[in-house]
């Protein structure tokens, strides 16, 4: 900024007084122009490496993933301090109490904590061995002694309880439902049975069978025959060696009875289900009873984990038979009826549900982002804090909420096998996009929520502190003395001291017990106590936030609901606007993934996961991919043929779809790929258009257009399809066409003018054609030497048809007809004014059609005439192998700069003495050197763009001796064949110009000049230019239609008076053909008379021998005077 600065100075100062200007201004001026190409190089740099690490970071999708965060921040604190040095106070029965409730406690977390991590994270594969420890080691912690505690409720060891005792029945639904895990016992019981039978057979000592029978009978009545909470309930917790009865100890009864109704209060208040499972021991009353019959008509079911479901009714009357005894089949009938109708509500009230928690989640978020993006102030730091935590709670009861619409709803479509609507599936698939929203803000705010928490918890912890020491001055100042006060006293000592630490699993536990105690004799009025309990359950959740999110958020269930997930494609394809929350969709399934590296049922547990990820995979193809790749080329096509009207595609009728939004998503990442949208429908479209160009190369421009749309509407940077081999302006091969001359030259029409091959029919929708370029690339791919090979293969292609040409003139018929024409003609030429009756032609070629006619309607005429076409066409192609020629040739030495002054590179290095290592060093051999060949390359490339090869000359030279021989008298008829010929070429063009407007354009054509040079090169053959101009054809044809013109014209002036319009409109059609008939002869004309020009018509034989002869005379007089010179010299020497 400094020199920026400076520099700005100094150019003031010179702009205000130019004479200041010092000698260093230039120099200063460069450096600045430096400094600005700097500048520039240092920003495209620096845009280059934001690219690129764009391309290489992370986080490439637009949600995050959390198994890709290299640091992670773990919220949740250890307690380093063990539970004796946490309960201290001067107190020593509570301490013993709340230390044994407090380890009791701590023991059924650490079970759940196992069977979720083992068990119930893989429900597919189950390790018996290990589930029946465990279930032994809940069984003896139900057994437990139990404690006399009166006065106190400790509801919160009651609580744990009741969590355990979830587990227990968590396993049983398991086990019920485990159909593969029953089956294969069975077969396993089968197995051992044969084993029993043959036991050397499988090499096992029969004295070990009894012992492992006995252990598959017990795990099977303690794990498979779902008892596990059965047998926990009917264990014997008498201990006569201790003294102490618990199943009629009316004390405990009644504890545990008023913890009962404790928990019932706050579930009827909440109409949380997860609690209900804790009623279920012997000595329930009827009250308790009832009172759970009528609960049972308002929660239908509770979800247990995946989709294990759990029914409170089923579980009554199996596990309480005084309940049982109360419930008839209209009881029973009514439950199952009520969760039919809570079904029913449910699938309409889902999408007004969907509604309103989107527009709950969405404020949320927002609030969630305000409040975390602006700075906390020092002077209302309390009120911030208060503002954060209560925001992370409302979005901890949205996720709560959220997910047990989703599993109860989901599971219960499930179990009782219902049909799920389209309309519930797109409803639930929203709330899980919710609900995944929800856990990735909190995840992508989570360094400001990490530092948020502690300050939050310390603030909770300050109120609750606050409350605590209120209460403990009330109990000082009063003065009685009682046991039970001490007791009170000690535990809310107890509990500052807790308070005075970190928010700790272990610290909280020890708070509730301890407020157990605390709360008691009226220490907390009632506007005390709830704010309290208020503060306490914020604290758990705040302290607890991450793993409250992750646990509420968790959406492994809907492994067990892949089903929904093509219909959710279907919806995320037909709505595309809101596209982007197809990421949120692929988080939930990510969600599986841990669960299923538990799995134990496979070699390993790759497998399982490859198929998981091989299937999502399959129906994302499918469903959407494949969908919109079809939609999107369906669209490209349409849009390019909008001329063809193929159907409406007004958008206010047939509606519009944007799918250009699912272009704008970031890439999707599920499991070890990235999944791009963009990149998959480019690579598809490319793939497409260069595979149709390929296959049909007259669509090029059809394809190029449809990927400039795609780049212009979509946004898809598509690849040019470089067709691989040759250019494409090659057409067909020089060397394909040499070897199918015969068939080339029947298939296409030359164009004298234009030098141009046109292709007469086709399959397709386009006409090859074949120009000097394309002749010219294939000459420079083959090289100079297949010119002439070409012209020889031409040879002998004339020579065929020369032969078939020689027979047609020799048939009688024809002969006959010729010579009686030519005696005709010779005795009448006085009295035509020496022209050749139009009448006469018009007459032979109709007078030959009687001689017969191919199956599709040709004379013997109409086949002479494409005979002489072929062999005009195959002279046309001669001329363009030559002009093909000179272009390459020119081509090639456009760059030597004077063609007529062109340096000798050998004599050039020997005159400037250059070094023999330089002269060495373009030796190739002992004979042949670089400077030498390439001057013979230039000399050759010179001569032939120059000149070229006469192949005309060649080709009329081969052929001419022959046809003007004595044998071959009959072809010196062919100049009077002309005229009928024309006048059955011009008939046939008028044809195939005509059928160019009409609807089947079969046999159409504009050019046809293969005729012209045909009769041009077979007159020259014969040597008959002036005994075709003796005729004066051309000019007896354009006499014979002017005066028929002019008596048309004659005609319609008599007729105009008497105003006959189909007289006038016949006169009109009748002068437009004569003027038609007069314009195609007249360009044959044009024609031959061009193509005679190719062959020296303005000679005749004799005239050419003559002119040979004297060039030879020429020749040999300049070699005999150089041998004279050169002998004069020598002997001057």
């Amino acid at each position: 900024m400094q020199v920026k600065t400076l520099k700005l100075r100094e150019e003031t100062i010179y702009k205000q007084d130019p004479v200041m200007l010092p000698p260093s201004w230039g120099l200063k001026i460069h450096t600045e122009v430096q400094l600005k190409n700097y500048g520039k190089f240092l920003e495209e740099y620096t845009s280059q490496l934001k690219a690129i690490e764009e391309a290489l970071d992370d986080s490439i999708g637009d949600v995050w993933d959390f198994t890709l965060d290299p640091i992670a921040l773990k919220l949740l604190p250890y307690e380093q301090s063990s539970l004796l040095e946490l309960i201290k106070t001067e107190n020593k029965v509570l301490n013993k109490v709340i230390t044994v409730y407090a380890a009791l406690c701590s023991e059924v977390k650490k079970l759940k904590y196992e069977v979720c991590g083992s068990v119930l994270c893989c429900i597919s594969q189950i390790n018996c061995t290990e589930l029946s420890c465990f279930v032994s080691r809940c069984l003896q912690y139900c057994a437990t002694k139990i404690i006399e505690s009166s006065g106190v409720h400790f509801q919160t060891v009651y609580e744990h309880l009741g969590e355990l005792l979830v587990v227990l029945i968590t396993l049983d639904e398991i086990m019920e439902n485990h159909a593969t895990l029953r089956d294969h016992w069975k077969m396993y019981k089968r197995l051992l049975k044969s084993v029993h039978h043959n036991p050397s057979k499988f090499a096992i000592p029969e004295e070990k069978l009894k012992p492992f029978e006995k252990l598959l009978l017990k795990l099977e009545g303690q794990l498979l025959d779902s008892m596990i909470f059965q047998a926990c309930v009917d264990q014997r917790f008498d201990n006569p060696a201790e003294g102490v009865s618990v199943s009629k100890n009316s004390a405990f009864a009644e504890e545990f009875a008023q913890n009962i109704r404790t928990i019932f209060a706050n579930v009827e208040s909440k109409l949380e289900a997860s609690s209900f499972c804790h009623i279920g021991f012997k000595h329930t009353n009827q009250l308790n009873i009832l009172k759970t019959l009528a609960f049972l008509f308002k929660v239908p079911a509770v979800t247990l984990t995946a989709n294990i479901i759990w029914f409170s009714d089923t579980f009554l009357i199996n596990k309480v038979p005084a309940a049982a005894k109360m419930m008839d089949k209209k009881s029973l009938q009514a439950i199952r009826t009520s969760r039919d109708t809570f079904l029913q509500q449910k699938a309409q009230t889902l999408t007004k549900d969907v509604q309103s928690y989107y527009v709950f989640v969405s404020s949320w978020m927002m609030k969630m982002e305000a409040i975390l993006s602006k700075e906390q102030r020092t002077d209302k730091l309390s009120e911030d804090l208060s503002n954060r935590c209560n925001v992370f709670v409302q979005g901890i009861l949205y996720a709560y909420s959220i997910s047990t619409i989703i599993k109860t709803t989901m599971n219960l479509y499930m179990s009782m096998q219902r049909p799920m609507t389209k309309t519930s599936v797109k409803a639930l698939c929203r709330l899980v996009e919710l609900l995944k929203a929800v856990q990735h803000t909190f995840h992508r705010r989570s360094l400001v929520v990490a530092d948020s928490v502690s300050h939050i918890t310390q603030q909770l912890q300050s109120q609750a502190l606050t409350s605590i020491s209120t209460a403990k001055k009330r109990v000082i100042s009063d003065k009685k003395y009682s046991e039970q006060r001490l007791d009170v006293l000690s535990a809310l000592v107890l509990a500052e001291n807790i308070l005075n630490g970190p928010s700790t699993r272990e610290r909280r536990l020890v708070l509730s017990l301890a407020l157990s105690v605390g709360t008691q004799m009226k220490t907390f009025k009632d506007e005390e106590l709830l704010p309290l309990q208020l503060v306490l359950k914020k604290l758990d959740l705040i302290s607890e936030l991450r793993e409250r999110v992750k646990v509420q958020c968790d959406c492994s269930f809907l492994y067990w609901h892949r089903a929904i997930f093509p219909i959710y494609l279907d919806d995320v394809y037909e709505n595309a606007v809101d596209a982007a929350r197809i990421h949120y969709m692929f988080s939930a399934l990510r969600d599986s993934v841990p669960t299923m590296l538990h799995a134990k049922h496979m070699e390993s547990c790759e497998q399982l996961l490859e198929c998981y990820d091989k299937e999502i995979i399959d129906v994302f193809n499918e469903h959407l991919l494949d969908k919109l790749c079809k939609e999107i080329e369906k669209d490209l096509r349409l849009s390019v043929h909008t001329h063809l009207k193929l159907d409406d595609r007004n958008p206010f009728k047939v509606g519009l779809k944007d799918l250009a939004h699912f272009f704008s998503l970031k890439p999707i990442r599920f499991f070890n790929r990235f999944i791009d949208i963009k990149a998959y429908v480019t690579h598809y479209l490319d793939k497409t258009f260069y595979n149709l160009t390929t296959v049909a190369l007259h669509d090029w421009a059809t394809y190029s257009e449809m990927r400039n749309l795609a780049t212009q509407r979509y946004g898809l940077v598509m690849t040019e399809a470089h067709l691989p081999s040759q250019t494409l302006e090659q057409g067909l091969d020089v060397l394909e066409i040499m070897r199918n001359i015969h068939v080339f030259v029947s298939r296409y029409l030359y164009n004298l003018n234009n030098q141009i091959f046109i292709e007469k029919t086709s399959n397709n929708k386009h006409l090859n054609t074949i120009n000097i370029r394309h002749i010219a690339n294939s000459i420079r791919t083959h090289g100079t030497g297949i010119m002439n090979t070409t012209v020889n293969f031409t040879y002998q292609f004339l020579r065929k048809k020369f032969y078939i040409f020689s027979q047609f003139m020799y048939d009688e018929h024809i002969k006959s007809r010729l010579i009686k024409d030519i005696r005709f003609f010779r005795e009448t030429k006085d009295q035509s004014d020496q022209k050749y009756p139009f009448e006469r032609a018009e007459k032979f070629n109709r007078g030959i059609r009687k001689l017969g006619i191919t199956p599709d309607g040709q004379s013997y005429l109409d086949q002479f005439r494409q005979l002489i076409s072929q062999i005009g066409n195959a002279m046309g192609y001669v001329r363009m192998i030559r002009s093909g020629g000179l272009h390459c040739c020119s081509s090639a030495i456009r760059f030597v700069p004077d063609l007529e002054d062109i340096v000798n590179f050998e004599e050039l290095v020997k005159e400037e003495g250059l070094s023999e290592e330089t002269q060495k060093a373009h030796q190739v051999n002992k004979h042949v050197f670089h400077f030498s060949l390439l001057d013979s390359v230039l000399s050759d490339l010179t001569s032939n763009s120059a000149e070229g090869t006469e192949y005309f000359k060649m080709l009329v030279g081969v052929f001419a001796p022959e046809f003007r021989s004595v044998k071959n008298m009959h072809l010196r008829n062919f100049y009077m064949i002309v005229p009928p010929l024309t006048v059955n070429f011009v008939e046939h063009s008028i044809s195939c110009k005509e059928k160019l407007n009409k609807k089947n354009k079969n046999g159409a054509a504009f050019t046809d000049d293969g005729f012209a040079m045909g009769v041009a090169y077979i007159l020259k053959l014969l040597d008959q230019y002036q005994e075709f101009d003796s005729l004066h054809w051309f000019q007896a044809v354009r006499e014979k239609y002017m005066k028929e013109m002019n008596a048309v014209v004659k005609e319609q002036n008599v007729q105009a008076t008497s105003q006959d319009e189909k007289l006038m409109q016949t006169m009109n059609l009748t002068q437009k053909r004569l003027d038609v008939y007069l314009q195609e002869f007249e360009l044959l004309y044009f024609s031959l008379s061009s193509a005679r020009i190719f062959f020296r018509a303005d000679k005749t034989a004799a005239e050419e021998t003559q002119e040979k002869k004297d060039r030879e005379d020429v020749a040999k007089a300049d070699a005999a005077s150089s041998e004279a010179s050169v002998s004069t010299e020598s002997s001057a020497k």
